[in-house]
């Protein structure tokens, strides 16, 4: 039976741009099926129709027939179309409204009128299904880890139809392929699952189908095998290994903990001046915790942190007033960032000239949207446009969280390229934190691998093709 059947579909947000058109496609109870396609051209568009999304709540103009179940969804509520099709946005913040992650999982359940005892097994199984702490505060989880959250609290709802967009940008190797696994096992036993995603290499094993979207249509995709090696090949690094003479940070004994949870501790190493450093690990071993200790945005509870820029500008040991010109931190969610009226403003923030702002706009492709305001960008967007807005101030130093999410294989090569580009130009000191094998040796000169909070490994591109090809690799050499 068709769970979801889309027929001649055309949507637009402002009656001028048509996102879709004429765009028809079907998927069955039983099957899971992947999206796949460039950033911006409607893949999130297509789950928030299909789960009542649009027009309920966001705005646009919906035409053709939408069938769910094999009822046509014209006139329902989105109340009623969640109780047979359960999302997971791209964003897992935009969906997270509870303190605890027990408490999370359980605000779904509870607007379902699901029995108390009901509930407790669903959180039971889901924890374990996911690897998630009941009781662990939701703001203290990294990004992949809500992304599991979030997964879980659908998965707890008990929908037969299940979307989930971009489950995989921040998910470690082994965390994207448990949840591949149950997602499958779903299908065995009558869901329909629907995957957006760009990293393919670790979706198509699973899936049963593949679809493009693209050029307002929604095209099947019979050959995976080719359609794989086109968007998976390695990038090609050409940049050149610059000495590094003296470090650009020296950590000594570093320790950070939230309350008693301890993130951190006895870190101890330097990252190089003027290379790229790349920082592995799984889901929650501290990577982002270390990236914003590097930053200044925390202090450690112990041990020490010693900076060393260029000293002509007065950024020495100690940091300065002017220390986030000197530093740029593109964060995991661009939400953090983003808070201009449009993108042309802010771009120009804390560019060095309007000229560097609309020089950095072109290189990342934001041209046609300066008019826009940030947000209303898709997610692959709106993360260049963080890129741009950091990169156009010039900072010494970049330290990126995640910079590739939502990307899809010609923008991760461009994003790629460009920031290898301003490496090899300005020779700055890049410090990347990526799950995505593709780039993390494309960005990388060190590599280090974090595991419970610790660094365990140091190496180069020969630590990243291990660490993804053979999972964690945690043995002193």
């Amino acid at each position: 039976m068709k769970a979801i059947e889309f027929r001649n579909v055309g949507f637009t947000y402002d009656g001028k741009t048509m996102i879709f058109e004429n765009a028809s496609f079907s998927v069955s109870y039983g099957e899971l099926a992947l999206f796949s396609g460039h950033s911006g051209e409607g893949k999130s568009t297509l789950m928030y129709i299909a789960s009542g999304i649009i027009p309920d709540i966001n705005g646009g103009k919906l035409s053709g027939e939408v069938f769910i179940n094999g009822e046509n969804i014209d006139g329902k509520k989105i109340g009623e179309i969640c109780r047979t099709v359960g999302v997971v946005l791209q964003n897992p913040d935009e969906q997270i409204v509870q303190k605890i992650t027990e408490d999370e999982i359980a605000f779904g359940c509870e607007n379902e009128a699901f029995p108390p005892e009901k509930i407790g097994k669903q959180i039971e199984i889901v924890c374990r299904l996911m690897n998630l702490d009941p009781r662990q505060a939701c703001r203290t989880l990294s990004g992949g880890q809500k992304q599991r959250l979030m997964t879980a609290s659908t998965l707890a709802m008990g929908q037969k139809i299940i979307i989930l967009d971009e489950p995989l940008a921040n998910l470690d190797k082994e965390g994207a392929e448990t949840l591949m696994k149950t997602l499958r096992a779903l299908t065995k036993v009558g869901y329909c699952v629907i995957v957006i995603e760009h990293r393919l290499d670790r979706v198509l094993p699973f899936v049963d189908s593949v679809y493009h979207v693209g050029g307002k249509r929604i095209k099947k995709i019979e050959d995976k095998q080719t359609y794989l090696e086109e968007q998976t090949a390695k990038i090609r690094d050409d940049c050149p290994v610059f000495s590094a003479n003296r470090p650009a940070f020296s950590l000594n004994r570093v320790a950070f903990s939230i309350k008693s949870k301890q993130i951190l501790n006895d870190v101890t190493c330097e990252i190089p001046k003027g290379r790229r450093t790349v920082l592995l690990g799984e889901n929650g071993c501290g990577k982002t915790t270390l990236l914003r200790l590097l930053a200044g945005l925390y202090r450690p509870k112990s041990g020490k942190i010693d900076r060393f820029f260029d000293k002509k500008s007065g950024f020495g040991r100690f940091f300065p007033e002017n220390r986030f010109k000197k530093v740029g931190f593109v964060f995991q969610n661009p939400d953090y960032q983003l808070f201009m009226p449009t993108v042309r403003r802010e771009i120009m923030f804390s560019a060095v000239s309007p000229e560097k702002a609309l020089e950095t706009a072109a290189l990342f492709g934001l041209e046609p949207f300066l008019n826009r305001h940030p947000h209303s960008l898709s997610e692959g967007q709106k993360r260049r446009l963080s890129l741009a807005a950091v990169l156009a101030g010039e900072p010494e130093v970049l330290l990126l969280d995640e910079p590739t999410v939502g990307q899809d294989y010609d923008g991760l090569c461009s994003m790629t390229e460009i920031l290898n580009g301003i490496h090899q130009k300005t020779g700055n000191t890049m410090v990347t934190i990526t799950h995505d094998l593709r780039c993390a040796e494309a960005l990388c000169d060190t590599a280090f691998l974090i595991h419970n909070g610790t660094i365990v490994r140091r190496g180069g591109k020969d630590l990243v093709c291990e660490y993804f090809g053979e999972g964690r690799v945690l043995q002193e050499k």
